[in-house]
This record gives structure tokens, C-alpha cells and sequence, in this order.
């Protein structure tokens, strides 16, 4: 069950690349769709807190500093440039280019807090270079040099997330860090996102779904709700079930399934294709992304979860 729980949770996460879209081009702007976003999240994990772990509501002033840092680096920070990167370049590369955490992870940790890693550490940032090189196609200078600026920036946010709470956090349950950190970037958020300007009737108004589902037409509210829902909590709920039955390791390497989903989606539903030679340099930073991921003893980067302490009270 393990494994099913993890690629649903990939299948979410990928679909939910394509949704962000189409709320975007929608007019949405994107530090808007992240207030709601977070807010979202923060409320649900909070209720389930409520009825099963009251106790996680109480946190050291340390504590509460830490996961407030983490929430604007790496939630607030995090859903923002992906959301802006996602309004400029296609979703698989941009997805590709944020996933470029799990080797920043890798080699932070190496150099910075002298942690043993496997040799295939030095294979993958060879992979991930060359392949990203082609995936770009560099060569012809044909991607948003500010979307990539903000793809890179996403995947700097979630390193800072990952190695600041796995070394600060201690054993305080995912579910709490999603709370706290989810909290902290709503008010954020909610300082600097203008959500006063927004019109509420937009939310009513009819959107096309884009691409090849551009016949197809919803309110504003209904892709945004998915979003919230199916796209951010859903994909940290099933990535928490799955860590009852996987190990850290095999988890990540399955939520790298994430980018080929994203790419897929992408293709099906926006129209968005990449050619032969890009498909090559896909597949070898994927390979990079999976050595990268094995590559540190029991440690993993999951964009779902992105902290990982104890699996057994993960759901706490």
C-alpha cells in the first residue's frame, strides 16, 4: 500500500502543475493563489490537530521562530516563485528545475555539515547539469530567463525548508510543521499579497481549463478549491500515509514520479510537448534526481512533505 499511496500522491502533485496554471492565466495573481493556498492547508491541518493532537498547539518561543522562518522561506517563498516560474515556462521543466533541491540537499549537507554521502552524489550533479543543459536547449536561448530565475528560486526555498527543519525542528510531527509553517506563510501572505484588491465575484467567473480542454469551462473557485485541496493537502496526507510503510529513501524515490506526472499532464491537457532530445535530457536529470535522492543514508526531499522525522507520528 505503501507504494500506491506515494504515486497517488505524485499523480496529485503532478496534475495539480497544470491547475496552478490555468488559475494564473486566469488572472489570479500568483502571491494571491498562494495566500489561498497555505491558508487552505493551515485550517485543515489545524483541524485535524484539534481531534488528534491538541498538545502540538503548544511550542517554545524557539520553536514558534523556527517554523515562522521556515513557513516564509520555505512555504510562502516556495508556492510563490513556483506559482510565478509556472506563468512563464512549461510545468514539467519547471517542476524538473525545482526538484534540483534534492541535489542542492545533498551537497549542502556534504559541504556545510560534513555529512557522509554515497560516491553516486558527484554522478548525479553530472546528470542533472548536462540534462538540464538540454532540456532548456541553452544552445537556443528559447525559455524566460525570469521564469527560470524563479524555478531556481523554488528549488533554494525548499533546500532551506528541508535542512533548517530537519536539523532545528527535533520530533515535532509533520502534521505540526505543516501547521505552524503553513500558518506563518498565510500571515505573511496576508500582509504583502493585496488580497484586498480582489473582487469576490471573480471567483464565480467562468474560466476555460486551457489547451486542449479549452471548450471546457468552470468558475474560477472550482480549480482553485482543487488546488487547495487535491493539490496541496491531499498529496502531504498520502505522502504521510506511505512513510508508514516505505522508507524515507524509497518514498523519495517514488515522488520523483512527481516530474514525469507533471510532464505528462502538461502534455494531455495544456499542450505542452517536449522533443526528442528534450525528452532525452529529462530522463537524465531524473536519473541525477534518483541518484541524488539515494545518495544520503535515510534522508529524502519529498516537495509534499519536505520534513520527514518520525513516520510513526507522522499523522499526529
Amino acid at each position: 500500500m505503501g507504494y500506491v499511496y506515494a504515486l497517488l500522491a505524485a499523480v496529485l502533485f503532478g496534475v495539480n502543475g497544470s491547475v496552478t496554471k490555468v488559475v494564473v492565466d486566469a488572472g489570479l495573481d500568483p502571491a494571491q493563489l498562494t495566500l489561498f493556498r497555505v491558508a487552505g492547508t493551515a485550517v485543515i491541518a489545524g483541524g485535524i490537530l484539534l481531534v488528534m493532537n491538541r498538545d502540538a498547539f503548544r511550542v517554545s518561543l524557539r520553536q514558534l521562530a523556527i517554523l515562522s522562518l521556515l513557513g516564509v522561506t520555505g512555504v510562502a517563498l516556495l508556492q510563490y516563485f513556483y506559482a510565478v516560474a509556472l506563468s512563464r515556462l512549461p510545468v514539467g521543466i519547471t517542476l524538473l528545475i525545482e526538484y534540483t533541491a534534492v541535489l542542492m540537499v545533498a551537497v549542502v549537507a556534504f559541504f556545510f555539515f560534513k555529512e557522509k554521502v554515497r560516491a553516486r552524489l558527484w554522478v548525479a550533479i553530472g546528470c542533472v547539469l548536462v540534462g538540464l543543459a538540454v532540456v532548456a536547449r541553452i544552445w537556443a536561448n528559447e525559455l524566460d530567463p525570469f521564469g527560470v530565475a524563479m524555478a531556481f528560486g523554488a528549488a533554494v526555498a525548499l533546500t532551506i525548508y528541508f535542512l533548517g527543519g530537519e536539523r532545528e525542528v527535533g520530533k515535532t510531527s509533520p502534521m505540526a510543521v505543516a501547521f505552524w509553517a503553513m500558518s506563518a506563510a498565510t500571515v505573511f501572505w496576508l500582509l504583502f499579497s493585496g488580497w484586498w484588491t480582489l473582487d469576490p465575484g471573480m471567483f464565480g467567473e467562468a474560466v476555460s481549463l486551457g489547451g486542449n480542454l479549452a471548450d471546457a469551462v468552470v468558475p474560477l473557485w472550482v480549480p482553485l478549491l482543487w488546488n487547495i485541496l487535491l493539490g496541496s493537502f491531499a498529496p502531504f496526507f498520502l505522502s504521510l500515509l506511505a512513510l508508514r510503510y516505505l522508507s524515507a529513501t524509497a518514498a523519495g524515490v517514488v515522488a520523483t514520479a512527481e516530474v514525469i506526472f507533471a510532464f505528462l499532464f502538461a502534455w494531455l491537457w495544456l499542450g505542452e510537448g517536449l522533443d526528442a532530445v528534450q525528452m532525452l535530457g529529462a530522463g537524465v536529470v531524473l536519473v541525477g534526481i534518483v541518484l541524488a535522492q539515494t545518495a544520503r543514508v535515510d534522508k529524502v526531499v519529498d516537495a509534499d512533505l519536505a520534513l520527514i522525522d518520525d513516520p510513526d507520528a507522522a499523522l499526529s
